[in-house]
């Protein structure tokens, strides 16, 4: 499996990676990235929950008490609650959402899979957000996921960012450019 030497570098990456290798061994990695798509949910949505893995105050028992209630609550499966149950020890909870993400990452690249965020002036449509996500995935190689968000301040135009890629097709950036030009 290739992994970026970003992501095993960092202390989230790494544990993400020996989660997605357990997982892959045991055949779950659909499980476990869906037990951690209602985790990240459920972190953002509690503040509860939130300070109990933040909170340097309370103890390795006490947050790893309240993380395998929460992943019971949540039905989770017996290998993420063991992950869990292995954070809380090691008091690794905080960081917690960058392993979900880095997880997402390992997992989405095994798929052949690719994050692109776009940005747009106004909200594309579906038929808009599907035609771009046809380009890209023929431009990649590989196919794209999309996440859209609307940015006023471009004008017009897209913005879509591909891991370190940016594509930057706003006006207000053509407009910058042209400033910048009638100035020298």
């Amino acid at each position: 499996m290739d992994i970026s030497a970003g992501i095993q570098s960092s202390l989230a990456g790494r544990y993400a990676s020996a989660l997605f290798e357990l997982a892959s061994e045991a055949g779950t990695v659909t499980a476990v990235e869906s037990d951690l798509v209602k985790l990240s949910g459920a972190l953002s949505e509690s503040d509860d929950l939130r300070s109990a893995t933040t909170n340097p105050q309370l103890s390795r028992s006490a947050q790893g008490e309240a993380i395998a209630a929460v992943g019971k609550h949540l039905g989770l499966a017996d290998l993420t609650n063991s992950f869990l149950g292995v954070l809380a020890s090691n008091r690794r909870l905080s960081a917690l959402p960058d392993m979900i993400a880095a997880f997402q990452t390992i997992a989405a690249a095994q798929r052949g899979e690719v994050t692109a965020a776009v940005s747009s002036a106004h909200p594309l449509s579906d038929s808009q957000l599907a035609t771009l996500k046809d380009k890209l995935t023929a431009r990649e190689g590989r196919t794209v996921m999309l996440s859209a968000d609307v940015d006023p301040d471009l004008l017009g135009g897209l913005v879509v960012t591909i891991g370190s890629q940016r594509i930057d097709a706003s006006i207000r950036t053509r407009l910058n450019s042209l400033s910048q030009a009638m100035k020298a």
